[in-house]
């Protein structure tokens, strides 16, 4: 354990010091003072698992990160209604971090759902900002029990992918408190996050990371929040303006451009040291508090954790519709029919993206049953195969039920970019349809991060969602199947037989 007093680190900083301190260092570090002990901490985009960068760096998912534990998705855990459970996740992902020597994940993300066309939606609980707040409040006591901090994100009002770093959120203050503040609310208050981080997108005009009003007002004196505020990487627009609003950290590194800037400001009269100090002193806490509570060598146990997410799945599962065919007898024969039985879809594109250390499928897991397999379809295709359906459909006649898995493929959700529209790729749709022509005990599961449609969804025995269920879907898919789990989960989103039934049709992106 090292421990240091951050006031007298503050008094023996030089101005330029502090102004470095003010950015990173990199990608993922803080930087150091070598010359007062003062050492850098690095920081990891979570939130589903650990995302550390140990050789290339980027924010969207692109660069090589280290073997890790890919937990179900927000969306997915949303469904469970389960605070304890977030709680394990949160401790489970506070072990991890220990582990490979991180200060703070960056998550979770609390943004409401106000489109299912988001294309972050699968990172975010819910479209209710009390469901949101209480898990996230859970999720963040579990991470911070272990002494590493959580980056609660994107403060305020980022709730689409489109023009995310420029777009202005037109909101009265009621709509923006009651829905869209909530959850970060209830978090602050439950349980003081170490970090909050501000989104890219301005509200009513003013950049989240240069609005005094959300940050020092609202979040500050209102709320109580005591940690620091970080920056969505490469959200500074104004660095002056930023320090002035209460925004801490930028990250990443400005290669000095903004440190200069902000010892200019100083000195010209423009910036106060008060405020200046203000600042650095929340990063100063934020790096003792991680090393007061560093455990040397710490470990953890990859294949518990896989059990872990199992189990999490399993109780985050939904089942949105059964005719008594579920669960379904060991003894029968069964099609296991669709790509996603044998590479399933089970995380989000983009800055959450897991290097799985091992990853379970349907089929390898049902090995045990009477299972028969076809592809069905092509998931980086739109138009159907006539071959493959042609399989398929001779592995349902034979069977006694066919089980479809089928869900949106990568492409069609990510950070950076939204749907255009609820529909599932063509190519699964018809499979579905010419399914069900030739067997009626027809069971659909899905693996999508949000909403889709399901124009057959008359025409199916069963329908089991489970989201993107991490990399123990598999195993947990066959447990819910066969009865040796018990699908508990309830939707915590609307899925609306229309998009245009959806409240913000006419107005999003």
């Amino acid at each position: 354990m090292k421990t240091f007093d951050t006031k007298k680190l503050l008094s023996e900083l030089t101005l330029e010091e502090k102004a470095g301190l003010c950015s990173g260092a990199d990608f993922w570090h803080t930087k150091a003072v070598e010359r007062l002990g003062l050492p850098q901490v690095m920081v990891s985009d979570g939130p589903h698992g650990l995302r550390k960068q140990s050789t290339r760096s980027d924010h969207i998912g692109l660069g090589e990160s280290v073997e890790a534990v890919c937990f179900p998705a927000a969306s997915a855990l949303a469904c469970s209604f389960d605070r304890d459970l977030l709680n394990i996740l949160g401790s489970a992902l506070g072990d991890e971090c220990q582990a490979e020597e991180l200060a703070t994940l960056l998550g979770p993300g609390v943004n409401i759902k106000r489109s299912p066309l988001c294309g972050r939606n699968f990172e975010y609980f819910s479209e209710d900002p009390y469901l949101t707040g209480e898990l996230a409040a859970s999720y963040v006591n579990g991470v911070q029990s272990k002494n590493i901090g959580t980056s609660v994100k994107h403060y305020a009002a980022n709730n689409q992918e489109t023009r995310r770093m420029s777009i202005s959120v037109e909101v009265d203050e009621r709509t923006l408190r009651e829905i869209y503040l909530a959850a970060f609310e209830t978090i602050v208050k439950k349980s003081q996050p170490w970090t909050i981080m501000c989104s890219y997108n301005c509200i009513g005009g003013i950049y989240s990371c240069e609005n005094d009003w959300l940050l020092n007002k609202v979040l500050r004196d209102e709320w109580g929040f005591q940690g620091l505020v970080v920056t969505d990487w490469g959200a500074m627009n104004d660095r002056v303006k930023a320090l002035k609003a209460g925004l801490d950290l930028e990250m990443p590194s400005s290669k000095g451009i903004t440190d200069k800037e902000i010892v200019n400001a100083v000195n010209e009269g423009r910036l106060s040291m008060e405020t200046l100090d203000q600042a650095v002193l929340r990063i100063l806490e934020l790096v003792r508090k991680y090393y007061e509570g560093k455990i040397d060598g710490a470990s953890y146990d990859k294949e518990e954790h896989h059990d872990l997410a199992r189990i999490m799945a399993e109780e985050s599962a939904v089942l949105l519709k059964n005719e008594a065919i579920l669960p379904l007898n060991p003894e029968m024969k069964v099609a296991f029919i669709g790509e996603f039985a044998e590479a399933p879809r089970y995380q989000g594109g983009g800055s959450s993206h897991i290097n799985s250390f091992k990853l379970s499928n349907a089929l390898e897991a049902a090995k045990d049953y009477k299972v028969c397999y076809a592809k069905g379809f092509d998931s980086q295709k739109e138009e159907h195969d006539d071959a493959l359906l042609k399989e398929a459909i001779e592995c349902a006649k034979e069977a006694q039920v066919a089980v479809i898995f089928a869900g949106l493929p990568d492409a069609y959700e990510s950070e950076g970019y939204d749907r255009t529209h609820l529909d599932l790729p063509s190519n699964q749709n018809h499979l579905i349809e010419e399914i069900v022509k030739v067997q009626p005990n027809t069971v659909v599961v899905l693996h999508n991060g949000s909403p889709i449609l399901m124009p057959w969804a008359d025409k199916v025995k069963a329908i089991l969602e489970v989201y993107l269920g991490g990399q123990a879907v598999g195993e947990a898919t066959v447990n819910l199947l066969y009865g040796h789990a018990n699908p508990s989960g309830k939707l915590a989103e609307t899925f609306p037989l229309r998009l245009q039934d959806n409240p913000s049709y006419l107005n999003f992106p």
